[in-house]
């Protein structure tokens, strides 16, 4: 079993190594640069948020203290 395990991590190794490359980085690039132009050309729009609004907002905090039975 233990090289079963270790033959597949070398493999996700490898397959991620691939990832990796520069020749797979600029496929990915020009694959989503595609997907945008392709977007954009249906009517689609992007739009830009703030680097400071986050999706889930602040929470009250909730008195926590002490409340776990003795």
């Amino acid at each position: 079993m233990k090289d079963d395990q270790s033959s597949a991590r070398a493999k996700d190794t490898e397959d991620f190594a691939e990832e990796r490359t520069l020749s797979s980085r600029q496929r990915a690039r020009s694959q989503l640069s595609a997907e945008v132009e392709a977007f954009l050309a249906r009517g689609g729009a992007i739009d830009e948020v703030a680097p400071d609004v986050t999706a889930d907002p602040p929470r009250k905090p909730q008195p926590k203290y002490g409340s776990r039975p003795i």
